[in-house]
């Protein structure tokens, strides 16, 4: 596409003539990029279109960052990020480039682990795969996917439900006892369990759960504004005048 010939034409001028892009690496870049992430995120949770365009471009524009800094350093450049892709693409779509027969998104999950395991230099274990460095919410989830691709996964999904009532009681047990280091892990337990519930259902946890946090956001900032009108401030109202305007704010905002 000639719009992405200009960008790459923009970004060798500015490596070369702008002294903050120049002195870029892949380390200095990684902060910005994990940044940048998370607002594309943020743009597609809130489905401002406006916004996630502008946020794809940022994330583009790292994408051919880094392609540029392998390119100076005799590694790769963007074409070759372009044909990995491509290829890649093609290797783990058997079901459309090739003779395989996939009917259902569950059975295309298990074909591509087992294509994973296939590849040249791919993931030696079902969960080395898994990168270490995500958020541990959306880690269980890849974590229970990757083994669901295997086959090690609920038979009848309501199953689930024995799981999650015995990791909850473990876990109040422990917060009985005011055993810390029990409670966390049994709380993890519980955590993990109801990531599991989620996936089984269809629903994604770490976009419920932001879902929840911004509700959250809108009903407490609901409460501040009306206490201002007042001429109160939080700490100095009761719990209960702050229950009356949460109650309030979840009829007036939902």
């Amino acid at each position: 596409m000639e719009a992405f010939g200009r960008l790459l034409d923009v970004l060798d001028e500015l490596r070369e003539k702008c002294p903050w892009d120049r002195k870029q690496t892949n380390e200095t870049l990684r902060p910005n990029t994990i940044e940048e992430t998370y607002e594309l995120c943020d743009a597609l949770q809130r489905d401002d279109q406006r916004d996630i365009c502008k946020e794809l471009g940022d994330v583009l524009l790292h994408v051919c960052f880094y392609a540029k800094i392998g390119s100076e350093k005799g590694e790769f450049d963007m074409a070759d990020v372009c044909d990995c892709l491509r290829e890649k693409l093609i290797f783990r779509h058997p079901h459309v480039y090739g003779d395989t027969v996939a009917n259902s998104a569950g059975e295309v999950v298990q074909a591509w682990e087992k294509l994973k395991r296939r590849e040249k230099d791919g993931n030696k274990t079902v969960l080395s795969g898994v990168p270490t460095a995500l958020p541990s919410l959306i880690k269980a989830c890849r974590i229970q996917e990757k083994v669901s691709g295997v086959g090690f996964d609920w038979q009848r999904r309501e199953d689930v439900w024995a799981k999650v009532d015995e990791e909850l009681h473990e876990l109040r047990a422990e917060m009985e006892r005011a055993d810390k280091d029990a409670t966390e892990a049994e709380l993890g337990d519980f955590i993990f369990s109801l990531v599991n519930a989620a996936r089984l259902y269809g629903v994604n946890p770490d976009n419920a759960l932001e879902r929840t946090n911004r509700k959250f956001i809108r009903r407490f900032s609901y409460i501040e504004t009306k206490a201002a009108e007042m001429g109160k401030q939080l700490q100095d109202m009761s719990l209960e005048e702050m229950d009356s305007l949460w109650s309030e704010a979840k009829r007036c905002l939902e």
